[in-house]
């Protein structure tokens, strides 16, 4: 399923905004919404970006502008986005993709270690999603994407550190997703299994792998039909709904 080249007419209008401008997928869904659209990267070392904003140029945005963001800094969250809106118009299409793997041998002796992966991938993803979601109500549109994980459906022992601030973003995201009904704003809520990229470089690809360009696809898609959740590959609900019935002594046998 490819599904480049759609027009801004598919997505609601607006600037688009990558919060992780070096994300692979992320980049990879910028990319797909890019065609007529103004895009807005944020990241850390935000005049280091060159590669990224011009393969989205390349992809048919009509301006890239990238500013500066650190996900870890919640205090600065409020006046990124707010800068972001007064800058370069209301937000159309905002896209969460940052986040770490963290090291979950290091986690389970080091609580500064396991508390900073789930800062990132949770305590800050809330933050911006609290933020973002009270923007978009205010102009009373638009629509958010948040990148949950198989990991959190059902936390294994193999990753549990990651797992359970993903099963904590999943839980949060998809109350946040009924608070917005009926406001105009939307959030799709992206469950993907093993993803092959830079994050996961070393590590023995998951049974369903999937590719950012994959996933990316599969988020463009469920943007333009205005799914509420979406898995990658779509084989993973019903794998994952079988999975939640195996015994708690087979579960915490499995591979991350």
């Amino acid at each position: 399923m490819t599904v480049r080249g759609v027009t801004d007419t598919d997505y609601a209008p607006g600037t688009v905004v990558l919060l992780g401008g070096r994300s692979e997928i992320g980049v990879e869904v910028a990319e797909r919404l890019a065609p007529g659209r103004v895009v807005v990267l944020a990241a850390r070392r935000s005049d280091d970006l060159e590669q990224q904003r011009r393969a989205i140029l390349d992809a048919g945005a009509t301006a890239v502008h990238c500013v500066e963001f650190d996900a870890d800094r919640v205090a600065d969250h409020p006046t990124v986005l707010s800068a972001i809106v007064e800058q370069h118009g209301p937000v159309g299409v905002a896209i969460l993709a940052f986040g770490v793997l963290g090291d979950q041998a290091r986690a389970e002796q080091d609580a500064g270690h396991a508390l900073a992966v789930v800062h990132t991938d949770y305590v800050a993803q809330i933050s911006v999603l609290t933020h973002l979601a009270n923007l978009m109500r205010a102009h009373g549109s638009g629509q958010i994407v948040v990148f949950s994980s198989v990991a959190g459906v059902r936390v294994r022992r193999a990753n549990y550190v990651y797992g359970s601030a993903k099963a904590g973003l999943d839980g949060f995201a998809s109350g946040l997703a009924d608070a917005l009904h009926g406001s105009g704003v939307r959030l799709l809520l992206v469950r993907p299994g093993f993803v092959i990229g830079r994050m996961t470089e070393g590590m023995k690809p998951a049974p369903f792998s999937s590719t950012p360009q994959q996933v990316a696809d599969a988020v463009a898609h469920g943007l333009r039909r205005g799914s509420e959740r979406v898995w990658v590959p779509g084989l993973l609900r019903p794998i994952f709904f079988g999975m939640r019935l195996l015994p708690q002594f087979v579960w915490r046998r499995m591979p991350r």
